[in-house]
């Protein structure tokens, strides 16, 4: 793991496939079941397992509650959401709540219809759902954005078939707006963690707060370190944005994100205003993630 930089994408289908994210989706959970399965004395990788484990459960929850048109996944691009959106991907083929290609495949030969079906309350159905072909996702975009931000949520959107809402109000507004144009949506999947500002009492499924739009929210990696975080995007060689490898560990707008001085050294590595930090995943307290961030 040490010399790994930037992972890769999954490449991109070309259309021949009848469900593009279905095929996405069966080579991600291949990739996370083989990680699972390699034997390691690595401390940080067992960790890494365990956690998995743990938030898949939470995602299979997720699944068995709501439909695929009821969830929704709040993007930003970010290494934690990054992370619950490989989960998410590779929790949906080994559902008992979906209805995969090859489970329909002896009974018809129908594609499966776009993510926005018809309503309906039946996460109990006695027919499961089609696969989707999206996955709903909400980007509440910064007011300053970094660049490479957006343009690294522009291509995961694409690699990953997200269905994206992109939005500049705040985020009450946002999700009060999102929340009208998308009614059947109940729960949002979050990749807030317990290190992170109001994280500290959350569990893995929340009600909104009063005076919040009213949804679920729910938390797979509420639990991750931060090493945990990196642990499984290195292991597993996931793209990742690259101002990441600028130093920078916790992403907001650029009025109010910097290189975190933890990570800051004096004649190597990547420069930012002629100051040199090593890349984020070589910082190991979780207390010292949000060391960059004004808020």
């Amino acid at each position: 793991m040490a010399g790994l930089q930037n992972g890769s994408a999954p490449s991109r289908t070309n259309g021949a496939a009848p469900n593009e994210l279905e095929t996405l989706c069966r080579n991600l959970k291949a990739k996370v079941d083989v990680f699972l399965d390699t034997p390691t004395d690595d401390e940080l990788l067992k960790s890494v397992k365990n956690q998995i484990i743990i938030a898949r459960g939470v995602i299979d929850e997720a699944l068995r509650r709501y439909r695929p048109d009821e969830l929704s996944l709040s993007y930003n691009g970010g290494k934690d959401c990054l992370v619950l959106l490989i989960l998410i991907l590779a929790s949906l083929p080994s559902s008992a709540c979906l209805q995969t290609s090859s489970s329909s495949s002896t009974s018809t030969t129908q594609t499966s219809p776009p993510l926005q079906q018809p309503p309906s309350s039946s996460a109990s159905s006695s027919e499961p759902p089609p696969f989707p072909n999206q996955l709903q996702a909400l980007y509440i975009r910064p007011t300053l954005p970094f660049a490479e931000v957006d343009d690294f949520v522009a291509e995961t959107t694409a690699v990953y078939h997200l269905d994206l809402t992109t939005s500049g109000l705040a985020m009450k507004p946002a999700l009060t707006e999102y929340l009208k144009e998308r009614p059947n949506v109940k729960a949002v999947f979050v990749g807030t963690r317990r290190t992170d500002p109001h994280g500290a009492d959350l569990t893995f499924f929340d009600e909104t707060d009063a005076g919040w739009p009213r949804f679920m929210r729910v938390h797979p990696v509420i639990d991750w370190h931060y090493r945990e975080v990196w642990g499984f995007i290195r292991a597993l060689d996931i793209r990742y944005c690259p101002l990441y490898d600028m130093g920078y560990t916790s992403l907001g707008g650029t009025d109010d994100t910097h290189p975190n001085p933890a990570l800051k050294e004096d004649d190597k590595t990547h420069r930012v205003d002629g100051q040199h930090f090593r890349p984020a995943y070589e910082l190991i307290e979780d207390r010292e993630e949000r060391l960059g961030r004004d808020r």
